[in-house]
């Protein structure tokens, strides 16, 4: 019997926060960083297990509505000219992922000011305190910012939370940061250059396993939150999913190993979260440093998915999506027999859609111009010429599964795109 991979939601989580911390320098670890305060504020104040587990999540997730490189570092003033876009744009992404919505209005909300009471709702809607946690650890991450040194920086920091009680801060929450804030070891694991590593320590957090399914539904969240940056990549994943994912059942795969096929397809790019979206929208060609950043995003996704042991063969059929036949393509340079079958899949799957989808710079092929690419590549032994052929024999068929998956994430981008009441 094939048993099935246990995946616990706490280490995609942390692997995601940890891509998007990857943008820039500046940002590193922030993510983290905001995550272990709000835990450890929730800790102060006694809050049941179930809501320590949210903060955390919602502090590992709160600004993943923050999309360009711009957006991420104007987060990191201490007081923000626009704060609420980007909260708003991580709510609309988590809200419709069940295991994820308490942790949506969290986000949602995280840059209401106490203002005095009045920031108990915002805009005729209850504010979480977990809201307001957020909102604290956040702004205290920020003034903490890169600085190992940090015992000669807690007074001020204290200083400057303690003058905004009940103006920027609720009060109850300033007294549990005081007394959170006379410790030592809380500044000095928060300014820990290894705070991913000290985070699951310190956290204690009970293990919360995905089933197959659950696997797939939080990948496909994943897809949203790496594609919809940018309205020229807002349906690609989703195209890459069903388009590997029906490859795969042409070549003989099991059912379980194509649903595995189309959640690598949904992670694939995970790596791109490492990618400034203005580069991914530039319409111009791109200088020789924007290309090199682009292609470590294959990279990065190995490395985000290489630590979950469970997701081993997801990873290497996702993270080896750019490399060719004949060693030429990167950023391993593995060869044929360095690659499974899986990756040689994602590697059509995914030429196959960045053809056929409009980009910055040109628009979508039509099939013959799509197919005449892919056979020249396989005749130049980057891909496989097996699978190509497969593609082409069943091109009506697959092609019209990935227009109907892109025209789902298109409907779903467009209504991401709306304003909510």
């Amino acid at each position: 019997m094939i048993r099935e991979p246990k995946i616990q939601i706490f280490e995609l989580i942390m692997s995601l926060s940890k891509a998007m911390d990857l943008v820039s320098p500046v940002v590193v670890n922030h993510h983290m960083q905001v995550a272990y305060i709000a835990f450890s504020i929730g800790r102060e104040l006694n809050l049941p297990v179930a809501q320590l587990n949210e903060q955390v999540m919602a502090g590992a997730l709160h600004d993943i509505g923050a999309f360009s490189l711009k957006e991420r570092i104007a987060t990191l003033q201490f007081e923000l000219e626009n704060p609420h876009q980007h909260a708003e744009a991580g709510y609309l992404l988590l809200k419709n992922y069940k295991p994820l919505s308490h942790v949506a209005d969290i986000v949602r909300f995280h840059h209401v000011p106490w203002n005095e009471g009045s920031g108990s709702e915002f805009n005729g809607k209850k504010v979480p305190m977990g809201s307001h946690i957020l909102h604290l650890a956040d702004r205290v991450a920020v003034l903490i910012g890169k600085h190992q040194e940090v015992l000669g920086k807690a007074g001020r920091i204290c200083e400057m939370v303690e003058e905004q009680s009940g103006k920027m801060f609720m009060p109850e929450l300033v007294d549990a940061f005081r007394s959170l804030a006379a410790k030592e070891s809380f500044w000095l694991d928060a300014a820990s250059p290894s705070i991913s590593s000290v985070l699951p320590l310190r956290l204690a957090l009970p293990t919360v396993e995905l089933d197959m399914e659950e696997l797939l539904n939080l990948a496909r969240l994943f897809s949203h939150i790496i594609d919809f940056r940018s309205r020229f990549t807002a349906t690609h994943s989703s195209g890459v999913a069903a388009s590997a994912e029906l490859l795969a059942r042409f070549m003989g795969f099991s059912e379980r190993e194509c649903r595995m096929m189309r959640i690598a397809g949904y992670l694939h790019d995970l790596g791109k979260l490492a990618v400034p979206a203005e580069i991914l929208e530039k319409p111009s060609e791109l200088t020789e440093t924007e290309f090199n950043v682009i292609r470590s995003h294959t990279f990065y996704t190995y490395c985000i998915l290489e630590p979950i042991t469970d997701l081993y063969e997801i990873n290497t059929w996702a993270s080896f999506h750019h490399e060719r036949l004949d060693g030429t393509g990167y950023p391993f340079h593995h060869k044929v027999q360095d690659l499974p079958l899986g990756s040689r899949i994602m590697a059509v799957a995914d030429v196959f859609i960045a053809l056929t989808e409009d980009r910055p710079y040109r628009k979508g092929m039509p099939e013959e111009k799509a197919l005449q690419v892919l056979q020249q590549m396989a005749d130049d032994s980057a891909l496989d010429s097996n699978i190509v052929s497969l593609l082409r024999l069943h091109f009506d068929e697959i092609n019209s599964c990935r227009i109907e998956a892109q025209a789902g994430s298109a409907e779903e981008y467009k209504k991401f795109l709306q304003p909510v009441d």
